[in-house]
């Protein structure tokens, strides 16, 4: 396995574990992938919720402009709620994790076939 495969099943792990998530792994993949480079990056990789500014990005760039959604209050409930689900002490809030977390609250996943 690769270090991308490894990053996937430690992914899987969060959803099951710390989001109560049984992960569709084809999903996680496409999504995983479609994060790019920055799964390799230890900043890059994790989302800052603490940092208003990181959820803009997050809203700015995956929201609106990956899965095609317009912007609205509601966009930055569904960050926060997938960061209360994620576990706001949780340290390492992986990008892939709370990107798939979304995709499945808007029922994007079609972004990602």
């Amino acid at each position: 396995m690769g270090k991308r495969d490894d990053l996937i099943s430690q992914y899987a792990e969060d959803l099951k574990n710390k989001c109560g998530m049984d992960p569709d792994m084809d999903l996680l993949t496409k999504v995983t992938i479609g994060c790019g480079p920055s799964i390799y990056d230890s900043d890059a990789s994790t989302v800052a919720a603490t940092q208003p500014g990181e959820l803009e990005t997050v809203k700015n760039n995956f929201l609106v402009k990956k899965l095609g959604l317009s912007d609205g209050p509601e966009l930055m409930d569904a960050i926060n709620s997938v960061i209360d689900t994620y576990g706001r002490s949780e340290r390492n809030k992986y990008r892939a994790v709370i990107y798939y977390m979304l995709t499945k609250h808007f029922g994007k996943e079609a972004a990602y076939s």
